[in-house]
C-alpha cells in the first residue's frame, strides 16, 4: 500500500483499474467492455476461451465511461456513445476490429442506443431530437431514421422483437405522473398497444423478449414490491413471480424455460434463476454483495453461461461467467487492487433506525411536522481513525440506493480517515413502491430529516465517533442532499461538500433535459405552475442565511442533468448575502499576516459533466476533496502497517 502522503493515496485509488458495461457478442464467443488500464478510458474484446483481451481503441471513445457499449448483429462491430466533454448529447458510433470509427446516428440533443435488430439492418434508438425522448428507428444501409412514437411523456426501455417485427417500451399517457406502461407496437410504430399489467399508478417495463418472439419478460410494482413477469402476446395472460422480496428482472436464457432477475436483500443486490414452468427460484451461489449482469441479451455466454459482475464493499468488480448447471464460476478479468488489497478497506456494517422525519437538531429552513416512523437502513464505514470524524453521504437519484458494493469514493475517504455514513432515506429503491412514493410532493422534506437522523443515531451509539468533525457530502440529487442538510440543520455539521447538486428547482426545470424535466421532476413534485410553493420552498438557494459551516461548491461546466447555473445561481447568493469566497489557512503566509479563512469555496471542473470516470479527473476531485476536508476538518490518513 502507499505511504502515509496523502496524494500518493488518493492517486493509487483514483488510478486503479476499472472495467465497465461488459456486453457479451451474439454468439458468446467474446466480451466488449470498457477498460483503462492504460490510464485512459479504452474498448476492450476478451476472448472468452482463451481469456486474452486487446484493445480495439486508441481514443476514440469517450473518456468518461457512463454510457453503456453493444455489439452489432455480426458480431464485427461494437457500438458506443460519443458525447462533448461529457455533456451527454450523445451521437452513436461504430468501431471495428481494426480501430476503424463512423458516426451512425448524429442528432441534435441526447441519442440513445436502445436495441440492435438481430437482422442487423436495424437500430433502435432513443432521441430528444424533438424535444421529448421519443424511439426512432435507423435503417443501417440507408442511413435513414423514421420516428416511431410521439409521446409527450419519455419512451423508454426500447425492445426490438427477435425478428424485428415489433417493439416494446414504456412510457406514460395516464394522469397519474407515477404511472409507466408497457407498450407493444408493429416495428414501424403503428399499432401500439398498451400491456393490461397492474393498476393505474403503478410502474411497468419492458425487459426482454423471449427467443419466440410471443413472450415479454417484463416489470411490476403493483403488489408494491416489483416482481418479473411473463407476458404471452398470444393470449395476452401474464404470469408473476416473486413477490416477497424485491426483485428486478433481467434476461430470458436461450431456452426460453428459464430467466434471471436481481433480489434486493437488505443493501445486497442477488442473482435469482426462476424456472419459467414451475416457478421455482435458486439464488445464485456467490458471496453476499451486488451482483449485476448489465444488458438484458448481451449477458448469455451459452445455454447455460451468462456473464456478470460481482463486488462486495472491500472487494472491486470481478467479471464472471457463471455456469447454471454445476454453480461453478471463472474469472475472466480479475480486479486489480495495485498497492492496496481488499484487507486495506473497509467493510460496510449494515445498520437500521426508526425516523418520523424529524431529528432532534432543530429545523432553520422548513418546520416539519412528524411523519410516519419508518424503518430506515443504512451502511457504516468505520475508518479505524480514533476519535474519526464522520462523512454523511447522501446517495443520488434520489431513486436509488447505496449497496454492499466496492464504492470507490467511500474507500477514499476511508483511507483519509474519514469514517462514512450512507442512509437508504424513503423515497430510495429496493423497498417496493409505497417506500418510493414517500418522496413524492416532499422534496427536502422526510428524507432529508431521514438522512439527519441516521446521522444522529450513530454519533449517539459510536464514541469513537467524532461530533464535532461531521460533513455532509454529496453528488446529484446528494448535492442538493448536501445542501438541504447545511441550511436545514446548519447546527448538525462542520463541514459540507455539494457536488453536481440542485440548489433552486425552478430554475432547473427550465435548464434541465426535457426527459428529466418529465420524469424527475414533474414525477416527483410536479410543475412549477401547479406546485410553486414546493418548489421555491424546497430550493436551498431561498436559505442561504442558514449556512454556518464552510462549504465547497463543485459542478462540472458541461453538466446538461444538473446545469452549472444551479451551481452559479447558489455561490451569487452567497455573495449577495455577504459571505465570503476563499479557502481555510491552517497557517498564515510567508508575511506573517493572519489570513480569514472564507466562507465557501467554489470550484468549476472543466471538461467535465454530471460526474466522471476519468482517472485524471477523479485523481483532481480526489486532490479538491482531500485538500477541503483536511483543512476544514482535519484528520490523519490511515496507513496500514506492512
Amino acid at each position: 500500500m502507499p505511504d502515509s502522503d496523502t496524494d500518493d493515496v488518493l492517486e493509487e485509488l483514483a488510478s486503479l483499474p476499472t472495467l465497465a458495461h461488459p456486453t457479451a457478442s451474439p454468439d458468446g464467443s467474446e466480451v466488449a467492455f470498457y477498460y483503462d488500464r492504460s490510464g485512459r478510458n479504452e474498448l476492450h474484446v476478451l476472448d472468452v476461451e482463451t481469456g486474452e483481451h486487446t484493445q480495439w481503441s486508441d481514443g476514440e471513445v469517450p473518456r468518461n465511461a457512463r454510457w453503456f457499449v453493444e455489439w452489432d448483429a455480426d458480431g464485427d462491430r461494437v457500438f458506443f456513445h460519443l458525447d462533448d466533454d461529457g455533456n451527454e448529447q450523445n451521437d452513436i458510433y461504430a468501431i471495428d476490429r481494426d480501430g476503424a470509427v463512423e458516426p451512425i446516428v448524429e442528432f441534435d440533443g441526447q441519442t440513445v442506443l436502445a436495441d440492435v435488430g438481430e437482422n442487423g439492418e436495424t437500430l433502435l434508438v432513443g432521441s430528444t431530437r424533438d424535444g421529448q425522448m421519443n424511439l426512432y428507428s435507423h435503417d443501417l444501409a440507408s442511413g435513414e431514421t423514421t420516428k416511431l412514437t410521439d409521446h409527450d411523456r419519455a419512451a423508454r426501455g426500447g425492445l426490438l422483437s427477435p425478428a424485428g417485427d415489433r417493439i416494446a417500451y414504456a412510457t406514460n399517457e395516464s394522469d397519474d405522473f407515477g404511472n409507466l406502461d408497457v407498450y407493444v407496437a408493429n416495428a414501424d410504430g403503428s399499432a401500439a398497444r398498451t400491456l393490461e399489467l397492474g393498476e393505474t399508478g403503478s410502474e411497468a417495463t419492458p425487459v426482454d423478449w423471449g427467443p419466440d418472439g410471443e413472450r415479454l419478460l417484463v416489470s411490476d410494482n403493483s403488489a408494491d414490491l416489483t416482481r418479473s413477469g411473463v407476458y404471452d402476446l398470444r393470449t395476452d395472460e401474464v404470469t408473476w413471480f416473486g413477490g416477497d422480496s424485491e426483485e428486478s428482472p433481467a434476461l430470458f436464457m436461450p431456452d426460453g424455460r428459464r430467466f434471471l432477475a436481481v433480489r434486493t436483500r437488505e443493501a445486497a443486490k442477488m442473482p435469482v434463476v426462476y424456472d419459467v414452468e414451475s416457478g421455482e427460484s435458486r439464488e445464485l451461489d456467490l458471496p453476499e454483495g451486488v451482483a449485476g449482469f448489465g444488458l438484458a441479451g448481451d449477458a448469455v455466454l451459452g445455454e447455460d453461461r451468462v456473464l456478470l459482475t460481482h463486488t462486495t464493499p472491500t472487494r472491486r468488480p470481478d467479471l464472471l461467467a457463471y455456469d447454471l448447471s454445476t454453480d461453478g464460476t471463472e474469472t475472466l478479468v480479475a480486479a486489480e487492487y495495485g498497492p492496496f488489497s481488499p484487507e486495506d478497506f473497509a467493510d460496510a456494517e449494515y445498520r437500521t433506525f426508526d425516523s418520523d422525519g424529524v431529528p432532534e437538531t432543530p429545523q432553520a429552513a422548513v418546520d416539519h411536522d412528524p411523519y410516519d416512523t419508518l424503518e430506515i437502513g443504512a451502511l457504516l464505514y468505520d475508518s479505524g481513525q480514533r476519535p474519526s470524524p464522520l462523512v454523511v453521504n447522501p446517495h443520488g437519484g434520489p431513486r436509488g440506493m447505496d449497496h454492499k458494493a466496492f464504492d470507490l469514493y467511500t474507500q477514499f475517504l476511508v483511507q483519509q480517515g474519514y469514517s462514512v455514513l450512507q442512509v437508504n432515506y424513503r423515497g430510495s429503491t429496493g423497498r417496493g413502491r409505497s417506500f418510493v412514493r414517500e418522496l413524492y410532493d416532499d422534496w427536502g422534506g422526510a428524507e432529508q430529516g431521514d438522512i439527519a437522523t441516521g446521522a444522529e443515531s450513530v454519533l449517539a451509539e459510536y464514541d469513537w465517533l467524532d461530533g464535532d468533525r461531521v460533513a455532509v457530502f454529496g453528488g446529484s440529487y446528494g448535492g442538493y442532499s448536501a445542501y438541504w442538510q447545511l441550511v436545514q440543520y446548519p447546527h448538525l455539521y462542520d463541514a459540507g461538500v455539494a457536488w453536481i447538486g440542485l440548489t433552486d428547482l425552478e430554475e432547473m426545470y427550465e435548464t434541465t433535459m426535457p426527459h428529466y424535466r418529465t420524469e424527475l421532476l414533474e414525477k416527483n413534485i410536479g410543475t412549477p405552475e401547479e406546485n410553486g410553493d414546493l418548489y421555491r420552498e424546497r430550493s436551498p438557494i431561498r436559505y442561504v442565511e442558514n449556512l454556518s459551516a464552510p462549504l465547497f461548491v463543485l459542478h462540472g461546466v458541461n453538466d446538461r442533468r444538473v446545469p452549472v447555473s444551479q451551481a452559479r445561481l447558489f455561490r451569487d447568493a452567497l455573495d449577495d448575502f455577504g459571505y465570503t469566497e476563499g479557502p481555510g489557512s491552517e497557517s498564515p503566509p510567508g508575511d506573517g499576516e493572519a489570513v480569514e479563512a472564507g466562507d465557501y469555496e467554489y470550484t468549476e471542473l472543466g471538461k467535465e459533466g454530471h460526474a466522471s470516470s476519468d482517472i485524471d479527473q477523479k485523481i483532481r476531485l480526489f486532490r479538491l476533496l482531500a485538500d477541503f476536508l483536511d483543512r476544514r476538518l482535519g484528520t490523519e490518513p490511515v496507513v496500514a502497517e506492512d
